[in-house]
């Protein structure tokens, strides 16, 4: 009976492994042939928009940049999650190996940290206290402080282009959210969202979009999206079951949208493994 039970053991622990097995391609790897970008770290920014908060951001400027010549734009929240060499992402190494083969225009990225109030900075980023109200709640305010304050910071020292269909902005979870808000709220100056895991649930109204959009004239945006069927599942909602939403009402109103579904977790694995790909459909011609 064990013998026979062993063959059927081995299948449900491999199937049970497979789940969010995900794994970074050649892209997300350094390879020397290729022109590195710099990335800068900058000075901690002040907001007045979200008065007494504090964040840490930095930029990435690709060795393509000429000053004649102005770049694309692309915005990270969560940005301590995106900019590492050695994380999950590898922002910079992705946008070297994209912009060298030319699947991207030389393209300027933005990393930037939910706020904190106080003097003392959290010992994670993630528990920034002023995080879900920056990222959750629906409105322009998240958007003027990009508009207003940070990217004009950028701008002092490289030039952007104004063509909107040039400016995408990224998020994971409630990142992922604030991504689609801002966009949502300023397509005439973002146009692309590449979002991840995202909350489209109950944190601050935000599981009202799919309705939102079903209901609204369709935007000029671009959109990839993705999502696993072991994500969060708690009193807020349903993660995967909100994503799906998305993209039925998205499909609906005939967006140029993509979703992903995988097996994943409420993790980067996924999102990761796919976000050289991700790249190239988001900034196809």
């Amino acid at each position: 009976m064990l013998l026979r039970l062993l063959p059927v053991f081995f299948l449900v622990s491999s199937a049970v492994l497979a789940i969010d097995d995900y794994k970074l391609g050649p892209l997300s790897q350094e390879n020397a042939s290729v022109p590195k970008g710099q990335v800068i770290p900058m000075p901690a920014h002040e907001s007045q928009i979200y008065p007494g908060t504090t964040r840490d951001w930095w930029i990435y400027v690709p060795a393509q940049y000429k000053a004649e010549q102005p770049a694309n734009l692309m915005v990270f929240q969560d940005g301590h999650d995106y900019v590492g060499l050695k994380g999950a992402w590898r922002v910079p190494t992705v946008f070297d190996n994209l912009i060298a083969s030319g699947d991207m225009a030389p393209t300027i990225a933005i990393f930037i940290n939910p706020g904190h109030s106080g003097s003392a900075k959290p010992a994670s980023a993630w528990k920034s206290n002023n995080r879900g109200k920056e990222y959750n709640t629906l409105g322009n305010t998240y958007a003027r402080f990009l508009l207003e304050e940070i990217i004009p910071q950028v701008t002092k020292d490289y030039r952007l282009t104004n063509d909107p269909e040039g400016w995408a902005i990224a998020g994971a979870s409630s990142g992922a959210i604030c991504a689609f808000t801002v966009a949502w709220e300023r397509p005439d100056k973002f146009r692309k969202v590449f979002s991840t895991i995202g909350s489209f649930v109950d944190l601050a109204g935000g599981n009202a979009y799919p309705s939102i959009i079903r209901l609204t004239e369709r935007k000029p945006l671009r959109i990839y999206h993705q999502d696993g069927a072991n994500d969060l599942d708690n009193p807020y909602g349903n993660w995967p079951l909100a994503n799906q939403q998305m993209d039925k009402a998205l499909t609906y109103m005939g967006y140029d949208h993509h979703f992903e579904l995988g097996d994943g977790q409420h993790n980067s694995k996924h999102g990761a493994s796919l976000f050289p790909e991700a790249m190239k459909w988001l900034w196809r011609k």
